[in-house]
């Protein structure tokens, strides 16, 4: 049953001219399907370069916009309609217009895991892997981060010479690993490096020998001399691990951080989306055209 989907997806890849991207917490059957495996950074400049004429997101909806925000001409396909990241929607209305007019040379840093709409509302949008060069880039002196407290944080510790601004979103997945979970890990592999994302809390980053984005941990347990990783953030990113490092460890706190909403996407509705042309992202083009500006300034201080 398996090998005749992958075989029809194959089909219909050639057939529509079409790419799939797959964010690093989706099943390891879809990424061992798509053509790029990685975090938003990555995928959003996959889907700028991209010559295809048919995406196929293989993640959450913000995911989905922010390809269509980049290629206006493209269809993006998203396989299941349904799956969402609730912090991008974790944004109080008129926070942003009230703290424009407390702080007037404020710039708003927006998270790449948010909304079009919180897009329009920002800046300058980054991701876990390039915020911190970005918002040391930044003219100006004080910065609204938006929407994730954590990696606000984060930020700021790394940028002391701004005055960051943090709101009240979180990754609920990330949010849930606690400090007590990584010691008790800690006590059962004693010489495990422990890896941690950002989107974490800072009583867990405290526990972590290396912070940074998906990407970074990947790259950090590969370089490593090091024979086993306690992994704080979310379970799908083990499907990469284990490829690239078949002879080291990977260890994840209980309950094992699990996003749902990433597990919705599955192979078979992969193929039925690439079949049928449903799920396609549309956005309003006055939208798309603010939403686009922050997500270039990324792009462009990004590189």
């Amino acid at each position: 049953m398996e090998n005749s989907i992958l075989r029809e997806i194959q089909t219909l890849k050639k057939e529509k001219n079409a790419v799939i991207l797959a964010h690093y917490y989706v099943d390891g059957k879809v990424q061992e399907v798509a053509d790029y495996i990685g975090d938003s950074f990555y995928l959003a400049k996959i889907a700028k370069q991209t010559q295809a004429s048919v995406i196929v997101f293989c993640g959450v909806s913000f995911m989905g916009e922010s390809a269509k925000i980049l290629n206006p001409e493209k269809t993006v396909l998203m396989p299941e309609r349904e799956a969402h990241c609730p912090m991008a929607y974790m944004v109080a209305d008129g926070k942003i217009e009230e703290m424009r007019e407390k702080y007037p040379d404020l710039a708003v840093v927006c998270y790449i895991n948010s909304t079009a709409e919180l897009k329009r509302k920002s800046d300058v949008c980054v991701t876990s892997s390039n915020a911190v060069k970005i918002v040391k880039a930044l003219q100006a002196k004080n910065v609204f981060f938006i929407p994730d407290e954590n990696l606000g944080r984060y930020v700021a510790e790394q940028v002391p010479e701004k005055n960051v601004l943090l709101n009240d979103g979180f990754c609920p997945k990330h949010k849930e690993i606690t400090a007590g979970q990584v010691r008790i890990e800690k006590q059962k592999h004693p010489f495990a490096k422990v890896l941690a994302h950002p989107e974490c809390t800072k009583e867990v980053l405290a526990e972590a020998d290396e912070i940074g984005s998906t990407a970074e941990i990947l790259a950090f347990a590969k370089n490593s001399s090091a024979k086993e990783f306690i992994i704080c953030t979310e379970h799908g990113v083990y499907y990469e691990l284990k490829k690239q490092n078949p002879d080291k460890e990977f260890y994840f706190v209980e309950p094992c951080p699990i996003c749902t909403d990433m597990k919705k996407i599955t192979l078979e509705k992969i193929a039925h989306v690439l079949k049928t042309g449903e799920n396609a992202v549309e956005i309003d083009e006055g939208l798309r055209r603010a939403a686009l500006l922050p997500l270039e300034k990324m792009l462009e201080l990004g590189n």
